[in-house]
Parts: structure tokens; C-alpha cells; sequence
């Protein structure tokens, strides 16, 4: 057994846990303790019905929002899948912690951290996992002492057409399975065969990972309703719409390929400094994306996007088939759901794809919280927010209060906004992205984004971008060099957080 499972464990059985006190007062209150679904979505922008978009066809995700508070200015702290979830499952933001990159453990730099499942599996819940929730590939693993049963894992990449690997290992492929902890000596990322952006095979939806995952939700769902008074916390991982967009051809058929919509400015914000600037990456590595060229042809962008938008699809589908189970099981009135994208993504806008940057659509994620009894059903609110918000809102929800935890809790609340969501507890969201030998941290107000661009050798060296999204939504200009007063506001709200830590030594 894990060395902190051991602790969590001992502290329950010797009923020293003021967790177990809290969970036995309820109980004596005659209030169950609340269960809690936490749903994580890879690569999920609110391109979403219920945040607007009339292509995107989410109904079951709109269904959820209609049941509880959808955040329609909410932020990741950085865009990429591992930092972000570290965010997400620890409270910490990536400038705290110094993790912004693959390859390392948030338990390096934070040993005796309690991630947000530990928190609740030491206040007497039973957790688990199912899916994507730590990100597990490119060097890093899940972490065992967050769950009460083993971590049910499956496929990120995953492809049902021979000629889309051509029967061969895969770059992406290699990377998720973490395949050089085992084959130590694998060829090198550019000697891997690169496979496919995208597949419509004629097949189940539990011929795909997310399909299974769903029906592995209803099973355990219908486990767990056996022990009634046993609380449970259950973190839901898609994998979907992350690349490659692989889903069953009836999902690519609900979209009508003439009204995808495309993007409406493919070129670098003007005045942009070099290292805000993204090139390839991620996209580069499936076939057939020409890689290195900076705007695809308008067949290779239409299809991308109608593929984003199909298996956006497909993991709605396997999303409501969990919902209406609980709703099957009489347990929709005493759990709080929560759904989250783990970043935003860029479909084609600037020419860029996928995440990665510090610019709005990698940043701006979808956040519905559903939690019986709290907020008006259907409900929005414009209160800029960051994942690591959802932290200290889940405790709160649950009756804990304020999480005392070793680790640093940069998040707040947002139990008052759900109530009254006009109401505002901060000002501004943060957020960071290191790129280029420069850490660029970066505040959103409703208005403006500044990114202050700092290298990381020469603290003297700093640049800024500033974009006012009330005259352009669509980045085209940075205009830090044109607004110096809004930029010496800007500067001081950035002021409030501390300098960027460094990344570990590797």
C-alpha cells in the first residue's frame, strides 16, 4: 500500500481525523454528506451550446448547465494538460509550484501536498478515478494516494483504421503510454511514424475509450449505490476532443461540413514579441497536417475543426449516458457535479492549433457547477475564475470550509458567486505560460489581458502585450506601446501576485 494511502488510512481507523468528526456531525445532523462527480474534459473550449455556439451540438452538456451555475468567464492557469490538472487536483498554480512541464511530480516540490480526491478520502469519502484525471504519459504517473481503488486507465490515443498508424507505433501513441519507461532505447520522436489527426469509423461508441469509460461510470455508480451511506468522490476523465479526433462516424455525420465554422484571422497578433508566438508542435505530430506550414489549406483546417466539433460530440453522448444513470439511481439530489476543461484550444485562430499560448481561446475554459440546494438553476455568471478555484468551492460545498492542507490554496471560493452571481470576489483571473527562455504571467479583467514577458536569465529583460478584447475580440494587435496608462494599471494587479518560481532542475 502507498506510503500517504497509509496515513489517510491509519488516521480513519484510529477516528483521529477531524474529517471523520465532520462527516459523523452531518450524520447526526441528519444531513448525508453530498457526493461528488467531478467530470475533467481533454482540450474542452466553451464551444458548447449553452455558452452560445449554435454549430456545436452539446445537449447533454446544455442539460447540465440548465441544472446549475454555468461560469462563462472561466480560466485555466496554464494551458497545457499536466500543469493544468497539478492546478486543478493540488490548488496550486503553476507560478506557486514551479511545474509547468512534463517529467516532473507535483510530490517533488509538494511531498506531503493533499490533493483535492485525499482531502475528501480523509474526511471519510470513497475516491476514485476513471480516466483522464493526473495526466498520465509524456514522463508523469498517476498518483495512488489520491484514490481508495486503483486508477481505471484507458487509451488517450487511440486508432480503429489500419491505415491510420499503418500498424506501427505511433508518436503520440508513445508518448501516453509512457512507452520510454520501458523501452528505454525507443527511436526518437521524428524517427516514430506520425498517425492520423482523424478517423469516422462505422462503429459503437464503446468501440472508443470514452465509450467505455462511460459504461465502467454506470457500473460503479451502481456499485456505489449499494453502500448509500458511504460518500463517494469520483473524478470522470474524456478524452475527448483531445487529437487525434477519433469518433464514430454518426458524430461526424451530425455536422453538415459546409457550416463549420472557420477561423477569421490566421495571422500573428501585430506587435507580438517572438516568444508569445506559437509555431507547430503538437499539431505536427499527425498525418496528414503539413508540418512546419504556419496556415493549413482550407480542406486540412475545415476538416480539423469539423473533427474538434465531432468529437466534442461523441464525449456529450458518453457524458449524458453517466448523467441520466444517476438520475436512474435517485443520486442527482445529493450530488454536486462539476465540469471542467483542462484549457482552452486553438482551432486555427492566428494559425495556431491546439494550446500552449497565452492568448484567450488556449486559456478559456468551460465551468458548469451543479450542487443541489446552492444557486439558481440555469444560472450564469460573468465572475472571472480559475480552476483553482474549484478546490476551496468543493470543500465548501461539502461543509468542510476552507481546505488546511500543506500545500499553498491560491483559489477561492466560489460558493458566494453561486449564490449571487452577481457578486465579485476578485477582479481579475491569472494565468502563465513559459515559452521561448521567458516566463510570460498574464492577467485577464473583463476588459484587457496583460502578459508580462520575463526572461528567465535577464530579469531585466521584460516585454509586454496588452490586448483590449471591448475593440478586438480577435487579438490582431498588441497595443501595450499605445496604451501606457492601462498598461501601469495592469501592471500593479500584477504586482499583487509573486514573481514566477522557477522549474525544478531536471
Amino acid at each position: 500500500m502507498n506510503y500517504f494511502r497509509k496515513i489517510n488510512t491509519a488516521l480513519l481507523i484510529c477516528g483521529i481525523s477531524t474529517g471523520s468528526s465532520q462527516l459523523k456531525a452531518q450524520q447526526t445532523n441528519s444531513e448525508k454528506p453530498k457526493n461528488v462527480l467531478m467530470i475533467l474534459v481533454d482540450d474542452l473550449k466553451p464551444n458548447l451550446g449553452c455558452y452560445g455556439d449554435n454549430v456545436a451540438i452539446s445537449p447533454n452538456i446544455d442539460k447540465l448547465a440548465s441544472k446549475g451555475v454555468r461560469f462563462s468567464r472561466a480560466y485555466c492557469n496554464q494551458a497545457v494538460s499536466v500543469a493544468s490538472r497539478y492546478n486543478l487536483l493540488t490548488g496550486v498554480r503553476s507560478t506557486t509550484s514551479g511545474l509547468y512541464d512534463f517529467g516532473f511530480q507535483f510530490r517533488d516540490v509538494y511531498p506531503d501536498a493533499v490533493t483535492l480526491p485525499q482531502f475528501f478520502m480523509g474526511k471519510g469519502y470513497h475516491t476514485e478515478a476513471i480516466g483522464k484525471v493526473f495526466h498520465v504519459g509524456h514522463g508523469n504517473t498517476n498518483d495512488e494516494a489520491s484514490w481508495s481503488i486503483p486508477h481505471h486507465k484507458e487509451k488517450i490515443v487511440e486508432y480503429l483504421l489500419p491505415e491510420s498508424t499503418d500498424r506501427k507505433l505511433t508518436r503520440e501513441e508513445a508518448f501516453f503510454e509512457n512507452t520510454r519507461m520501458f523501452i528505454p532505447d525507443l527511436p526518437s520522436n521524428v524517427e516514430l511514424p506520425r498517425g492520423a489527426a482523424w478517423e469516422a469509423p462505422n462503429v459503437l461508441d464503446e468501440a472508443y475509450g470514452d465509450g467505455r469509460l462511460a459504461t465502467h461510470a454506470i457500473d460503479r455508480l451502481r456499485e456505489l449505490k449499494k453502500n448509500p451511506d458511504q460518500p463517494f468522490f469520483m473524478a470522470l476523465g474524456f478524452a475527448r476532443p483531445h487529437l487525434p479526433f477519433c469518433a464514430p462516424k454518426k458524430y461526424w455525420d451530425m455536422y453538415n461540413p459546409e457550416d463549420i465554422p472557420m477561423p477569421e484571422y490566421e495571422k500573428d497578433p501585430e506587435n507580438a514579441p517572438g516568444m508569445a508566438i506559437k509555431r507547430g508542435g503538437e499539431i505536427d505530430q499527425f498525418k496528414p497536417i503539413p508540418a512546419g506550414k504556419y496556415v493549413f489549406p482550407d480542406s486540412i483546417t475545415r476538416k480539423l475543426i469539423h473533427g474538434y466539433y465531432a468529437s466534442m460530440s461523441y464525449m456529450d453522448a458518453q457524458l449524458g449516458r453517466v448523467i441520466d444513470e444517476l438520475k436512474r439511481l435517485n443520486m442527482l439530489d445529493n450530488t454536486i457535479i462539476v465540469l471542467w476543461g483542462d484549457h482552452g484550444w486553438h482551432l486555427g485562430d492566428h494559425g495556431y492549433w491546439t494550446k500552449h499560448t497565452n492568448y484567450e481561446q488556449a486559456n478559456i475554459i468551460p465551468l458548469i457547477i451543479v450542487a443541489p440546494g446552492v444557486g439558481e438553476p440555469g444560472s450564469s455568471t460573468s465572475q472571472l475564475t480559475e480552476t483553482v478555484d474549484i478546490y476551496p468551492t468543493l470543500t465548501s460545498l461539502t461543509g468542510f470550509g476552507k481546505p488546511l492542507v500543506s500545500q499553498p490554496i491560491d483559489g477561492l471560493s466560489l460558493v458566494p458567486v453561486m449564490k449571487n452571481p452577481d457578486k465579485r470576489i476578485r477582479d481579475h483571473a491569472y494565468h502563465a505560460y513559459p515559452r521561448g527562455g521567458y516566463i510570460g504571467r498574464a492577467i485577464r479583467t473583463e476588459r484587457y489581458r496583460l502578459v508580462e514577458w520575463k526572461n528567465w536569465k535577464d530579469e531585466d529583460d521584460i516585454q509586454y502585450e496588452l490586448y483590449d478584447y471591448e475593440v478586438d475580440p480577435l487579438e490582431t494587435k498588441n497595443i501595450a506601446n499605445e496604451q501606457p496608462k492601462v498598461v501601469e494599471q495592469l501592471k500593479k494587479i500584477l504586482a499583487r501576485h509573486p514573481d514566477a518560481k522557477r522549474p525544478p532542475a531536471r
